[in-house]
């Protein structure tokens, strides 16, 4: 029975079944036909993309179109891209998604958790009483809305978030 709480396609990726590109967030950057693409938004500096492997509904990543590895390498210009993009998509999850709170993160180097150098800021919705049964039992996480599912409706809501501005 718990082999059906998996997603396989997740368990191949941690073991390391992955795309063949140098870095799968540039490659996400220049729309490689060999990924499935999840974007969200692009600018002209930095770009979002829904995580194909979410924990939670709406767990999104904001990263520069530039391959950069250092987070003091970011350009003034890129953090601020970086900053105005979060606080919109943070505004859209919570219109959409209604969470309670998030978690926004940067995983920085291996032994901080990062299994892609290229660097991206994580934004994790949180919603109430979000641990269930099968994170106890299976050690497993239930997202409920598909994260495709997901784009289609945060990019409705953006359009109408930057509709109002």
């Amino acid at each position: 029975m718990r082999d059906h709480l998996f997603n396989t396609d997740k368990i191949a990726y941690v073991k390391g079944a992955r795309p063949d590109v140098p870095c799968i967030l540039c490659a996400i950057a220049l729309r490689d036909t060999r990924l499935e693409l999840l974007e969200v938004l692009r600018s002209e500096l930095c770009m979002v993309s829904m995580n194909l492997y979410p924990f939670n509904t709406g767990h999104l990543m904001v990263f520069p179109l530039r391959h950069v590895e250092d987070y003091a390498e970011l350009t003034d210009a890129e953090a601020l891209e970086v900053h105005r993009l979060t606080s919109l998509m943070i505004c859209a999850i919570k219109e959409e998604f209604s969470p309670a709170g998030f978690n926004l993160g940067w995983n920085l180097g291996s032994a901080g958790g990062a299994s892609i150098t290229h660097l991206h800021q994580h934004i994790v919705p949180r919603y109430v009483n979000e641990l269930g049964f099968l994170d106890v039992l299976a050690g497993t996480r239930v997202v409920v809305v598909d994260p495709r599912d997901a784009l289609r409706r945060l990019r409705e809501r953006i359009l109408e978030i930057e509709g109002r501005a």
